[in-house]
C-alpha cells in the first residue's frame, strides 16, 4: 500500500476508472502514513479514520456503477483546522475556541469537494488564527518538517504541507494571508496555489480581510489544476466571490511544455538587492528559471521596483488579528501564543487613518504591478530566501528578526496585491532540505500560473528534491 501513498490524485482517479485499485485500498494506505508520521511531524488535529472509510466505501460503489461524483471522487482530502467541516471542532490552534459547536456547516471549498466524493482524511495543525509564518500553537504544539523534524514546516499551513509531503492524502485545503501555503510548500517541497483573490469562495469571512486566500496544496501542478476546478465554483455565502469560471483549469495544461514558449518572463533573484537570498536557493532558483528559457520563454531580469510593504501589511495583519480577539476574556487572551498577544495589542493600538493609509499602499502597489504586468506575463522569484530552520521559533534564532515577514520577502506582497502565485519545488540545499520558486501572474491568471507551473514538472524541475514518502 506505501505505493498507492506515493500516487498524485490524477493517477488516483485514473486507477479507479481502470479498477486497477479502490477508494477504500488508498484510503487505507493514506491513514497508514498519517499514523506512521504523526509523531515525527505533528501535521494532523484529528485524523478521522472510521468516517474515512465509510465515505471510502461510498465512493468505491460509486466507481463500480461508473458514476463518480466528481473530479475528485475517492481521493483522500486533508483540511487545514482554519476551514470548517461539519461533523467536527474547528480549533483553529486555538484554546480560545470550544468544543461545543454545533460544527453542522462546511466552508465553501470543503463543501465542493464533498459533492465532488473526496474522501476526508482529518484536519491539519495550525499556528493559533493562522497568525504567522510558521506552524505551533499552545493547543496543538509544533509541527516538523518531513525531511528534519526538527526543522520547521513552515506555516500557517504547515500541518497541511507535511501531510501531503509524507503521503497522508495528495490533496489538500490550505489558506494563506501572507505567504500561508506558499511557505510550507517551499519549505516541505511540494506545490501550493494561492489564487486569485475571490477565485476561492472563503465563509465565514476572514478577520484578515481580502489579504486572506484559500488555496491548493498538493503534489504537483496538475493535481492543484484538479482541484481548483473543484473548489473554485461559486457559493452565495460570499459576496466576494469571482463568479463561474469559463474554464477547466486542467483543461489549460493541455499544451505541456508548449505552454510556456513565448511567455515575457521576469526574473527578479533577490527584489533589486534588497533581499539577502541564501546563495543555495539562488542558485536552484536560477536552474528552474533557465528550464524555463529552455522551454521558450523570454526571460529578463527585472525587478518590480516597490519597497518594501512591510509596515502596511503589518497595519492590516496585525489589526485582523485585534478582530479576531476583540470578545476573548481576559482568561482566553492569556492562553494565546505570546507572539499573538504582541501583535494584537500592536493592531488594537492602531487607528482607523492608518489602516486606511496601509490601504491606499496598498492600492498604490497593486497599480504598480497592474502596469508591470502590461510588460511581463510572468513574475519569478525565490518563494522564500532561506530553507526550514528549527522548529519552535518565529524566526530563525541568530538572525536579529523579530517577526516572520522578515523572513517572508517575497510571499506577502502579493497577498497585498490579490494576485495568483504558486510555489513550485526546484531543487535542495545542501541538508537536503527543499526549495521552492515563486512563480506570480496578473490577477485573474490562475490559469496561466498552473500551466507555465505544469511545464516546469514535465520538464523535470522537482527531479532533484527527493520524495518524503518513504
Amino acid at each position: 500500500m506505501s505505493d498507492l501513498s506515493a500516487l498524485t490524485a490524477t493517477q488516483l482517479v485514473a486507477g479507479y476508472e481502470t479498477g486497477d485499485f479502490t477508494p477504500v485500498e488508498v484510503t487505507r494506505a493514506a491513514l497508514e502514513r498519517a499514523a506512521q508520521t504523526q509523531e515525527r511531524t505533528n501535521a494532523f488535529v484529528r485524523i478521522d479514520s472510521e468516517e474515512a472509510l465509510r465515505q471510502a466505501e461510498e465512493s468505491a460503489g460509486r466507481w463500480r456503477r461508473g458514476e463518480p461524483s466528481g473530479p475528485a471522487d475517492g481521493v483522500p482530502v486533508t483540511v487545514k483546522d482554519i476551514l470548517l467541516q461539519r461533523g467536527g471542532p474547528t480549533y483553529k490552534g486555538s484554546w480560545a475556541v470550544g468544543e461545543s459547536g454545533p460544527w453542522d456547516e462546511d466552508a465553501p471549498s470543503v463543501a465542493r469537494l464533498r459533492e465532488s466524493g473526496a474522501v476526508f482524511l482529518g484536519k491539519t495543525t495550525t499556528p493559533e488564527f493562522g497568525w504567522k509564518g510558521v506552524t505551533d500553537s499552545p493547543r496543538h504544539g509544533v509541527t516538523g518538517n518531513p525531511y528534519a523534524p526538527e526543522r520547521t514546516a513552515g506555516g500557517s499551513s504547515g500541518g497541511s504541507a507535511a501531510a501531503v509531503a509524507t503521503g497522508a492524502g495528495p490533496l489538500s485545503l490550505g489558506t494563506d494571508g501572507g505567504g500561508s501555503v506558499r511557505i510550507p510548500a517551499s519549505f516541505c517541497g511540494i506545490f501550493a496555489l494561492k489564487p486569485t483573490y475571490g477565485r476561492v469562495p472563503i465563509y465565514p469571512a476572514s478577520a484578515f480581510g481580502t489579504l486572506a486566500h484559500v488555496g491548493p496544496m498538493t503534489r504537483d501542478a496538475e493535481d492543484a489544476a484538479l482541484l481548483m476546478d473543484v473548489i473554485s465554483a461559486p457559493d452565495p455565502r460570499d459576496w466576494s466571490h469571482l463568479g463561474p469560471v469559463p474554464h477547466s483549469f486542467r483543461g489549460a495544461l493541455a499544451g505541456g511544455a508548449e505552454g510556456v514558449r513565448g511567455l515575457r518572463v521576469a526574473f527578479s533573484p533577490d527584489f533589486g538587492g534588497r533581499v539577502r537570498v541564501d546563495p543555495q536557493v539562488a542558485a536552484a532558483v536560477r536552474s528552474a528559471v533557465a528550464l524555463l528559457e529552455e522551454l521558450g520563454a523570454v526571460v529578463e531580469e527585472a525587478d518590480p521596483g516597490f519597497a518594501d510593504p512591510v509596515e502596511s501589511f503589518h497595519t492590516l495583519w496585525f489589526s485582523g488579528a485585534a478582530r479576531v480577539t476583540q470578545a476573548f476574556s481576559q482568561d482566553q487572551r492569556e492562553r494565546l501564543d505570546p507572539g499573538l498577544q504582541e501583535i494584537c495589542a500592536d493592531g488594537a493600538a492602531r487607528s482607523a487613518l492608518e489602516y486606511l493609509a496601509a490601504v491606499d499602499e496598498r492600492m498604490d502597489l497593486g497599480r504598480l504591478m497592474g502596469a508591470f504586468h502590461e510588460r511581463y506575463d510572468l513574475l519569478v522569484t525565490p518563494t522564500m530566501p532561506i530553507t526550514a530552520f528549527e522548529a519552535g521559533v518565529e524566526v530563525p534564532e541568530g538572525s536579529g528578526l523579530t517577526r516572520w515577514t522578515g523572513w517572508t520577502p517575497f510571499s506577502y506582497p502579493f497577498n497585498m496585491t490579490q494576485q495568483p502565485a504558486a510555489s513550485v519545488p526546484c531543487g535542495v540545499d545542501g541538508a537536503g532540505l527543499p526549495v521552492g520558486v515563486q512563480l506570480v501572474g496578473p490577477r485573474h491568471a490562475d490559469a496561466l500560473v498552473l500551466s507555465a507551473s505544469h511545464a516546469l514538472y514535465e520538464a523535470g524541475v522537482a527531479a532533484q528534491v527527493p520524495s518524503a514518502v518513504d
